[in-house]
C-alpha cells in the first residue's frame, strides 16, 4: 500500500512524517511528495497543513494542477484522505483568517476564529484538551470518548451539516475537532503530537 503525504511547503511536517512512517514501519509504503502523478496513484493521502488559512491555500494553488488531482483523489475517485490542523480547514468553502479566502469546498462550512470571550481563553489554543466523541468514527476505532489531544490554533471549522462533526473540544465553546464524510478524514487536533493515542489514529486511518 501506497501513502502520500502532500508536501506543499505548507511548514514544517517533519512530525507528521515521522509517525506515520514510525506506524507504518515496513507494512506500508510512505511518500512525502508534491508530484502530482504519485498523488494520484496512492492508495491513501494526507493532508497536513500548518500556517494561516490563507497560505496554506495560496501554497496549494501555487503547484499547478495539485488542487484538481486532490479533487479526483477524493471527491471522483473517493479514495481515503486525511487532513490535520490546517488540512482539515481547507475542507470549508470559505475561511476568514487575514481576508475571505476560498477553501476546497469538500465539506460545505466556514473557517473562523475561535470566540476567546473577552479574552477569557487564550489564543492560539496550545495544549492538550479532552475530545467528546459524538458519532461512531473509523479512525477512533478503540479511542476511548474523553480522550486528550495535542491542539495549536486559533480558528474553527464550523461545518453546515453538522452530521459530519465526529468528535468536538470544549474551548470557549463547542469546537468541532473532527470530521468524517464517507472516505474523507480531518482532525483539528494533531495525531502527531498526541502520544500513543494519536499513533493510534494514524494506525486506524492507514488500516482502512
Amino acid at each position: 500500500m501506497n501513502v502520500t503525504i502532500v508536501d506543499y511547503n505548507s511548514g514544517n511536517i517533519s512530525s507528521v512524517i515521522n509517525s506515520f512512517k514510525e506506524v507504518a514501519k515496513d507494512k506500508v509504503n510512505i511518500e512525502v511528495t508534491s508530484d502530482l502523478n504519485k498523488i494520484k496513484s496512492s492508495d491513501k493521502v494526507v493532508l497536513p497543513g500548518q500556517g494561516s488559512f490563507k497560505s496554506c491555500v495560496d501554497a496549494l494553488n501555487a503547484i499547478n494542477g495539485l488542487v484538481e488531482i486532490l479533487n479526483e483523489f477524493a471527491i471522483t475517485n473517493k479514495k481515503p484522505l486525511l487532513g490535520i490542523c490546517v488540512g482539515l480547514q481547507m475542507f470549508a468553502d470559505l475561511g476568514y483568517e487575514e481576508i475571505e479566502t476560498k477553501g476546497l469546498g469538500w465539506i460545505s462550512g466556514k473557517v473562523s476564529k475561535i470566540d476567546n470571550q473577552n479574552n477569557k481563553f487564550k489564543l492560539p489554543h496550545i495544549g492538550w484538551n479532552e475530545i467528546n466523541i459524538v458519532k461512531e468514527s473509523k479512525i477512533f476505532k478503540n479511542i476511548e470518548n474523553k480522550s486528550h489531544m495535542y491542539f495549536v490554533h486559533s480558528y474553527e471549522f464550523i461545518p453546515d451539516d453538522k452530521s459530519v462533526i465526529s468528535s468536538t473540544t470544549n474551548y470557549s465553546s463547542n469546537i468541532v475537532c473532527s470530521v468524517e464524510r464517507e472516505n474523507i478524514f480531518g482532525t483539528q487536533f494533531h495525531p502527531e503530537k498526541s502520544d500513543k493515542l494519536g499513533l493510534k489514529i494514524i494506525e486506524n486511518f492507514l488500516n482502512l
